[in-house]
């Protein structure tokens, strides 16, 4: 499974072994590229287009880059018909640590949500909005101790948020049926440009930890060590050499002098993302610098545009008149000319049918396929199609290899912290409730407070309530408590000890967020208490109190040393969040 390394922890030091990764709807590899930089082993990257998997193959199994583990296998498959058990035959194991991916966001658009696609009574049905089940089919097959699902942020307002909605919910309580454990849940929402990533680049992420596992995962994505936030479009693309509109070649020598003297002006920014992030020097040839042709029309009005303007702006400030023949009041924003000195709009796979909104910021002409690859964070060595049409849906369907990279370093912390919590136990948070009658106890006083009431709380006081919801409640998120959704829902089926103790306690629940209803009040004074520094960082997500929570109940005691979920029947009294207590049932 690939060679440990030695991580130090305070006093501790515990030996890590390289964490496996499958990349589900892998596209052509971006994910699996950054997750590959944190350290990680892809044993399988499986996605159905053809020309995905070959570009992915071409460049992340058949060739070999100083430092990266080659993919295992590249897979095209459908992933509604290849089931998980046939991949556990091809890989050789039913286990991997981590699931990552991406399911197709093109029924979750914005631009769709624009036409009333997505949502209000034009929504329209769309067969890839339920992909995310086959990702979570997966989830429940190999059991990894985290996973990670990536998407369009049209992704939260879909059908009014059911989607999202649904995926969390389904997690928290996948497998509990068969007495696997579910998963710990929260969404997040990633800027890319803070990651690194030279486009303005927005993208819902749902993490989920196996919740029979201590600790949380704390929702702060830090760039990857060698990326720097904010990079701007310049960076990416200034040293290229000119190509004119409808010309170029798909494999040339770089301008080495241009580079020189581009360099020269611009510093140490440019600098590392030249080297660092696309890697020039591994590169042996500049490949896919090839413009599309643009009408004598076109090419008239991109003239008309300046630096980072809009034909919007144009027209409203300038008063410039476009010739292009749309009605001016619907497509105002036709054209756009991107800015050197500002993060690029998002690249998309829509680059494919024009380029429009990516007209380059000195140059006559939208983008080339290797100036999106770069503003994706795709390295030069990496070669995509010569089709520009499938070089471009390639690039724009992506996840930034930066944003990858930036999610592997988050989940292998995470999954450190989670092996030092369950070798290392020491329980320093206090005070802790002894169990679930003294938790309970701790908690009644407030229930009932209104908002005003609560902030006049004393801190001691509120930290036994709020460890006494981690005490009870290992399976919710603290971040998911200021994300609940709309919908509630009351179908706990069995009668948990907290039932009979204060139903309201198990229900109603929310069911995006896991989080009892009862409670919300309490955890948005948590919020306003961590974010005041009135609850510290260890205080806020009290590992401690969740931890001591398991142990009283016996939680995670047939966890194998890998981490694996052991076969064999689950503790009745498993209270990992009020929706759903697992079932006595042996695994399935």
């Amino acid at each position: 499974m690939g060679r440990g390394r030695s991580v130090a922890r305070g006093n501790a030091r515990i030996n890590v072994k390289t964490q496996t990764f499958l990349d589900l709807f892998s596209g052509c590899g971006g994910f699996t590229l950054g997750m590959i930089r944190s350290g990680l082993r892809c044993v399988a990257a499986i996605d159905v287009d053809p020309v995905a998997i070959a570009t992915l193959r071409a460049n992340l199994v058949d060739q070999h880059h100083l430092g990266l583990l080659p993919v295992a296998h590249a897979l095209e498959r459908d992933l509604r018909y290849f089931r998980p058990d046939q991949l556990a035959a091809l890989i050789g194991t039913g286990h991997v640590d981590i699931v990552v991916g991406g399911p197709p966001c093109q029924g979750f658009s914005t631009a769709r949500k624009m036409d009333g696609a997505n949502s209000g009574v034009r929504f329209m049905q769309d067969s890839r909005r339920h992909l995310y089940r086959q990702f979570l089919k997966y989830v429940d097959y190999f059991q990894p101790r985290v996973f990670v699902m990536e998407n369009v942020l049209g992704f939260r307002s879909a059908a009014g948020g059911k989607y999202l909605t649904r995926v969390q919910h389904e997690a928290r309580i996948l497998g509990r049926a068969a007495g696997r454990p579910g998963y710990r849940v929260h969404g997040q929402v990633e800027d890319a440009w803070e990651l690194g990533v030279p486009q303005k680049r927005r993208r819902q992420l749902i993490i989920g930890v196996r919740a029979d596992l201590p600790g949380y995962f704390v929702p702060i994505l830090k760039p990857a060590p060698r990326a720097r936030p904010r990079t701007p479009l310049g960076a990416a693309i200034g040293e290229l050499p000119i190509v004119r509109a409808g010309n170029g070649q798909n494999e040339r020598d770089y301008d080495l002098r241009r580079r020189a003297k581009y360099l020269r002006r611009q510093g140490k920014n440019a600098s590392n993302y030249l080297f660092q992030i696309l890697e020039v020097k591994r590169a042996k040839k500049l490949t896919n610098h090839v413009a599309r042709s643009h009408s004598k029309r076109d090419l008239r009005d991109f003239a008309r545009l300046k630096e980072g303007e809009t034909s919007a702006v144009a027209m409203r400030d300038r008063g410039v008149k476009f010739e292009f023949p749309y009605d001016k009041s619907s497509f105002k924003d036709r054209y756009t000319r991107q800015s050197r000195s500002a993060p690029c709009s998002t690249i998309v796979a829509h680059l494919s049918k024009d380029g429009l909104m990516f007209i380059h910021p000195t140059q006559n002409r939208s983008f080339t396929p290797r100036e999106a690859a770069r503003i994706q964070s795709f390295p030069d060595w990496f070669r995509f199609p010569i089709s520009r049409t499938r070089a471009f849906r390639l690039i724009g369907n992506a996840v930034p290899p930066l944003v990858g990279e930036a999610v592997g370093h988050a989940v292998n912390s995470a999954l450190e912290r989670i092996q030092l919590n369950s070798t290392n136990i020491k329980l320093d948070l206090a005070p802790l409730p002894k169990d679930e009658k003294e938790a309970v106890h701790w908690l009644l006083p407030l229930l009932d407070l209104e908002s005003h009431a609560l902030r006049r709380i004393r801190d001691e006081t509120f930290k036994r309530a709020w460890y006494s919801i981690a005490f009870l409640f290992a399976g919710l998120h603290p971040d998911s408590a200021l994300d609940h959704g709309k919908r509630r829902a009351y179908d706990v089926k069995n009668h948990m000890p907290l039932n009979r103790i204060e139903p309201r306690l198990v229900k109603p629940y929310y069911k995006q967020s896991g989080w009892p209803v009862i409670l919300a009040r309490l955890a948005k004074e948590a919020w306003r208490r961590y974010e005041s520094g009135a609850l510290k960082n260890r205080e806020f997500y009290c590992s401690d109190a969740q931890l001591s929570g398991m142990r009283y109940r016996g939680i995670g005691q047939s966890i194998k040393r890998t981490g694996k979920v052991a076969a064999g029947n689950r503790n009745g009294r498993s209270q990992l969040s009020p929706e759903q207590e697992p079932r006595n049932h042996r695994a399935g």
